[in-house]
């Protein structure tokens, strides 16, 4: 059985695309949230394992994008962790 748990990364806005990478690479983030200072949520995206560059690459410019325009944010992740 399988458990949900969050975890939340305070970070600046130039390093927000670099943690988005890292956190897609390990590979058992199954959503990441994008929130502002005051935590109202930017941007939210789904992961699964069948997610590939090239049908990821428009959300990470997106992200690059969103990026540039802000300042300090908070990124929440959802990792599904089994049980043993």
């Amino acid at each position: 059985m399988a458990t949900i748990t969050k975890e939340t990364f305070k970070v600046q806005g130039e390093k927000v695309l670099n943690k988005v990478k890292e956190l897609v690479k390990e590979g058992n983030v199954r959503k990441i949230s994008i929130h502002e200072k005051d935590g109202r949520e930017l941007m939210s995206f789904p992961l699964s394992l069948g997610v590939v560059g090239a049908v990821f690459a428009p959300v990470l410019a997106a992200v690059g994008a969103l990026a540039a325009l802000i300042g300090e944010c908070s990124i929440t992740v959802e990792r599904e962790e089994e049980k043993a």
